[in-house]
Order: C-alpha cells, then sequence, then structure tokens
C-alpha cells in the first residue's frame, strides 16, 4: 500500500516542474519552444494521472486541491480553445450528469427535505382547508373554485411569452437561493426546500379537498414533475457547499470548499437549462387546457428522461477530469 508522505515525496518534483512552465508560458504555451511544449504535455498528463489516483486512495486529503487547481491550469495551457467546444460537449453529455450522480445521499435528503412537507401540508390542507387557506398565496386561491374540465385560461400569445419568461426566470432564482442557501451550513437549503413543499402541499390539498383535484394536476403535472426534480438538485448542490463547512474531513476548510463549490456551480449551470424548458412547458403548454391525459405523458416524461440520463450518463467512467466550460 503506498504511503502518503512516499508518494507525494516521488511525485512532487514533477508537479513543481509544470508549475515552472506554467507559470514562464504564460498565456502562450508556444514561449516554451517546441521541446518546451513537448515537455509541458508530458508533465500534464503525468499530474492529471497522479490526480486520478489520489483520488481513489486519498480523497480526503488537501493534496487532492492542489492537484485539482494544477491540472485545471495545465489542461488550460495544453489545449487551450482548441478543446472548448469538446469540452462543453463533454460537460453536456456526461460531466454534467456524473456531478448530480456522484452525491447520491445529498439527493435523497434534498428530495426528503421537499416531499415530506409536501405530503404532511397536503394531507393537512385536505382535512383542515379553513386552517390551511391562509397559506395559498392570492394567485392560487383559484384552485377551490371549479373550473371546466379541458377549458384554457384565456392566455394570449403575447401573454404567454411574457408569463414563460417570468416562470422560469422564478424558477431559476429558486434554484440559485437553494443552492446559496448551502453557505447557512445547509439551512438556508433546507428552509427553501421545506417552505416549497408547504406550499406545494396546501394548494394540491385544497384543491383536491374543493373537488378541483383532476384540474390542478393538469395544470402542475407537465411542467411540475421537471421542475421539482431541478429544485432538488441544486439542493443538493447546496447541501454539498454545507458538507465541506461542517465536515471537511482532513482537509482544511477552504480546501473542501473550494472543491465542493466548483462540483456545485456546475450543477447549477446544468441545472438551469432543464428550468429553462421547464418554464417553457408551464408558459406555452399548461395555458392550453390539453387535458389530463397529455399532462401526464409531457410531465412524467420530461421527469423519466431527466432521471433516466442521470442513472445512463452519470454512471461512473473512466478517471477523467470533468469541468464546466469556461467563458
Amino acid at each position: 500500500m503506498t504511503n502518503l508522505d512516499e508518494f507525494v515525496r516521488d511525485r512532487a518534483a514533477i508537479w513543481t516542474e509544470l508549475e515552472q512552465l506554467l507559470q514562464r508560458s504564460g498565456n502562450s504555451p508556444a514561449r516554451l519552444g517546441p521541446a518546451g511544449v513537448l515537455r509541458l504535455g508530458a508533465c500534464y498528463r503525468a499530474v492529471a494521472a497522479d490526480l486520478a489516483f489520489v483520488r481513489r486512495r486519498f480523497p480526503s486529503d488537501p493534496i487532492v486541491g492542489r492537484l485539482e487547481r494544477l491540472t485545471q491550469r495545465g489542461r488550460h495551457a495544453v489545449y487551450n480553445t482548441t478543446r472548448s467546444r469538446s469540452t462543453l460537449r463533454a460537460f453536456v453529455t456526461r460531466g454534467y450528469w456524473q456531478r448530480v450522480r456522484e452525491r447520491p445521499a445529498l439527493l435523497v435528503i434534498a428530495a426528503a427535505c421537499l416531499v415530506l412537507p409536501t405530503v404532511l401540508s397536503g394531507y393537512w390542507a385536505w382535512r383542515d382547508p379553513g386552517a390551511a387557506g391562509g397559506l395559498a398565496p392570492s394567485a392560487y386561491q383559484s384552485v377551490t373554485q371549479p373550473r371546466p374540465e379541458g377549458q384554457d385560461l384565456g392566455v394570449s400569445v403575447d401573454d404567454q411569452t411574457d408569463l414563460a419568461a417570468k416562470i422560469f426566470t422564478n424558477n431559476i432564482q429558486v434554484t440559485f437561493l437553494a443552492f446559496a442557501g448551502g453557505i447557512l451550513i445547509g439551512l438556508g437549503t433546507i428552509y427553501m426546500l421545506i417552505q416549497n413543499g408547504i406550499l406545494l402541499g396546501a394548494v394540491a390539498g385544497l384543491a383536491i379537498g374543493a373537488g378541483n383535484g383532476r384540474p390542478f394536476f393538469e395544470l402542475v403535472v407537465a411542467h411540475g414533475v421537471l421542475e421539482l426534480s431541478c429544485i432538488v438538485v441544486a439542493g443538493a448542490a447546496g447541501l454539498r457547499l454545507a458538507s465541506a463547512i461542517v465536515d471537511p474531513g482532513t482537509r482544511t476548510r477552504l480546501d473542501a470548499l473550494r472543491t465542493e463549490a466548483r462540483g456545485a456551480v456546475e450543477i447549477v449551470l446544468g441545472t438551469a437549462v432543464w428550468l429553462v424548458i421547464a418554464g417553457l412547458v408551464e408558459g406555452f403548454l399548461t395555458p392550453a387546457g390539453k387535458g389530463l391525459t397529455i399532462v401526464l405523458i409531457v410531465g412524467f416524461g420530461l421527469g423519466a428522461l431527466f432521471w433516466g440520463l442521470v442513472l445512463w450518463r452519470g454512471a461512473p467512467g473512466p478517471a477523467t477530469v470533468t469541468t464546466a466550460p469556461g467563458p
């Protein structure tokens, strides 16, 4: 079994050499000359291999953070902008999904913080609508009023566009709040998840209690399954930040937070795209009153697509270093 101190002693020279080459090259590896560029590539590949090794053998040691930063600098110097397109493609097709899947326990915690309050508040609102009515914002009070099946909401095309913009902007804000709440040792994230769960459950319970369960599900399922999935994922990203603060392991809190923040930001960037899709569905399909069958197909189809990609594209592959595309 390799001792960490021995490993660092044996490999430190190549890490130092890569740092020196990067310092000499600045923003242009061509300054190193042909031999220097070849040596830069060799050092980068060696450090990337060392990073993969320490991630497996010493995942909680501060050396992981050091090699991650050095590898990132090396990758930028070696590949520069010629790899930007392939990096984006790798992030979209696999990197994002791996980030979502790599901390399953946090996904479960985030889902529980959203789903349990939804179920409990929904049951309470169904049994005691008088008390629960005060929780529902005025914009949702219409769920207690009868609505003919299949009737649309009378929203014009221009208003649909405006509605869609407002909806996905709001959803992205909720996502970022759930993510940013992780800085408050996770309390902000948990609060956002529980608050959204209570609100959703209360509105659902009031609608079902008033006999409007079917029209309520017609209004929320098409976009809601994907939207709630995104909020859960954003909540898990926030909890990643909290885990670095609460339990950094053998790393310093700063190193742990830096490492977890990178993964969390990648999750938020990738999730924002899916929130836009949910917002467009909510702004255009939901007001059209297409009926429960179409709504269920679209809603659960989008949810199945999202989580199917998490399971399929997020499966661990060969040891690689994957980061979100930079500006």
